[in-house]
């Protein structure tokens, strides 16, 4: 039982319980934070997924340089 199987009772349990633990005025701003947070991660993933993808290119070209001589 993985967290891929929370489903959607789990999730509203979850959503009550941080309700109650960190309350109604604070609840927005820890989600205004999670999801930067969340944004940045995907941004600095895609950037490096671009970068080692450009070395790959790189790389391959190097090679293919290498066998037309």
């Amino acid at each position: 039982m993985g967290l891929g199987s929370i489903g959607f009772p789990g999730l509203i349990l979850i959503l009550i319980i941080a309700l109650i633990v960190f309350g109604p005025k604070k609840l927005p701003e820890i989600g205004k934070a999670a999801g930067n947070t969340l944004r940045e991660f995907k941004k600095s993933a895609q950037d490096l997924t671009s970068d080692v993808s450009d070395e790959v290119k790189e790389t391959k070209d190097i090679v293919k340089d290498d066998q037309n001589k």
